[in-house]
């Protein structure tokens, strides 16, 4: 059992510039669709988060042969093709190595076993393994085909015209990746836009792609082998950003930071907060845009959050709720019911460990209502319900807290941001 991590109240500001860990959603990507140029693809500042290290070991699993040239900087060899396993495929906590995998693993010419832990096996996978039977994908998942364990035995897919119900990176994603060994045009509609990684990844790789907003499609197509860079994660950065923007005299850069623009959302919620933001040293590297993030202390406003927002902020919606706790006002976030099946169900974690605290406020089907300007109360322990974004949040909260306070589950941030602390460390030295 491990033991519960304890958050002292901090003393001085945040200040200096750090290096944000590499982007999780990115590194993925460039190991799995990496892996089907069948050349060898050098993929530099690859997250050393524990889902990314998952996804190296499924494609080892599958032949890939992965070289490091340094920590963080790897060479990935298919020159062969990806081959059939001699035994299960296990991802971890990953989901998005679990149905990225799964549209990849449709096509091809054998037989896979897919598995997971405990908290991986409990999200849901119908809305990938729905679509992918649409196209011929012989796949059988537990619980009606909605749950892992799964079995895939890869055949001749057939494109479809998918409109989605939801927006979701992850059910485009694989069926893009399908779609790249299936006959014909595989379309995706979305009703809105949700992140793009893996059509700005295919593109860069020369892929035979058509991007036109919400409506991608894609065609069999044979990938360039090109170096990949990886920017910072945002999602990461968006955790110091907040904290740089609540604790007084604060003044930091994050730099190398991704900024596509379908997860720039938390750059737009928290400026119409009122945050003092600003981007540095703007560029293109690897189809993404990337620059330095400046950030300096500034008194919020609570605001509302629509449906329209939440897919390019669905992964820092915990941490904007700790910021609606400092802010002046009401904050409103609705339309967020996807939350409910992410590593946890997040508005039920957030509504019931901020409450713990002293924040006024109130749970709703899709979202929550929080009412700001909270004087956040220590000398209490906060649960992390298995998720690193639950962890990385009551982090963040119990450094303004007016007591310490006790976090149980704390290593689970050790799933994207193994460096969390450290990073931490530097901008109070």
């Amino acid at each position: 059992m491990n033991k519960t991590f304890k958050v002292n109240t901090i003393s001085k500001p945040l200040k200096g510039a750090i290096e944000i860990p590499s982007d999780k959603s990115i590194s993925h990507r460039a190991a799995m669709i990496g892996a089907l140029t069948n050349h060898t693809v050098q993929i530099s500042n690859y997250s050393q988060g524990a889902d990314c290290r998952s996804t190296l070991k499924v494609l080892q699993s599958l032949g890939v042969d992965i070289q490091y040239k340094s920590e963080n900087t790897l060479f990935l060899n298919a020159q062969n093709g990806l081959k059939e396993s001699n035994n299960i495929l296990d991802m971890g906590n990953s989901g998005t190595t679990t149905r990225f995998m799964t549209g990849i693993l449709a096509g091809q010419n054998f037989y896979s076993v897919i598995v997971g832990d405990e908290s991986l096996t409990k999200r849901p996978m119908a809305r990938v393994i729905k679509p992918l039977k649409l196209m011929g994908a012989k796949i059988w998942a537990r619980d009606n085909d909605t749950k892992l364990p799964m079995s895939v035995i890869g055949t001749e897919l057939n494109a479809i015209h998918y409109q989605s119900p939801i927006a979701s990176a992850q059910v485009k994603s694989a069926l893009l990746l399908a779609g790249l060994f299936a006959n014909g045009k595989t379309v995706i509609e979305e009703p809105f836009k949700s992140r793009d990684h893996t059509e700005r990844m295919l593109s860069y790789l020369e892929a035979n792609i058509e991007i036109n907003n919400n409506i991608v499609s894609i065609e069999k197509s044979k990938l360039a082998a090109k170096p990949i860079s990886v920017p910072g994660d945002i999602s990461s950065a968006a955790f110091f950003m907040v904290a740089a923007s609540i604790i007084k005299d604060s003044d930091i850069i994050l730099k190398n930071v991704g900024l596509n623009t379908t997860r720039t959302g938390i750059i737009d919620v928290l400026k119409q907060m009122g945050a003092d933001i600003t981007i540095l040293n703007n560029r293109l590297e690897c189809g993404e845009e990337v620059g330095d993030i400046q950030i300096k202390y500034a008194e919020l406003k609570g605001i509302k959050i629509t449906k329209d927002l939440i897919p390019s902020i669905i992964d820092e919606i915990p941490i904007i709720a700790v910021a609606a706790s400092q802010a002046n006002g009401e904050t409103i976030v609705e339309g967020a019911e996807d939350l409910r099946h992410k590593e946890s169900d997040r508005i039920a974690a957030v509504c019931s460990e901020l409450a713990k605290m002293g924040v006024e406020l109130e749970e709703k089907p899709d979202g929550f209502i929080v009412q700001g300007a909270n004087k956040l109360k220590g000398d209490c322990t906060l649960e992390t319900y298995h998720d690193h974004r639950i962890a990385m949040s009551a982090y963040i909260a119990g450094l303004i807290a007016n007591k310490p306070i006790g976090i149980n589950g704390f290593e689970w941030v050790n799933i994207s941001f193994p460096e969390f602390l450290d990073k931490f460390e530097q901008l109070t030295n």
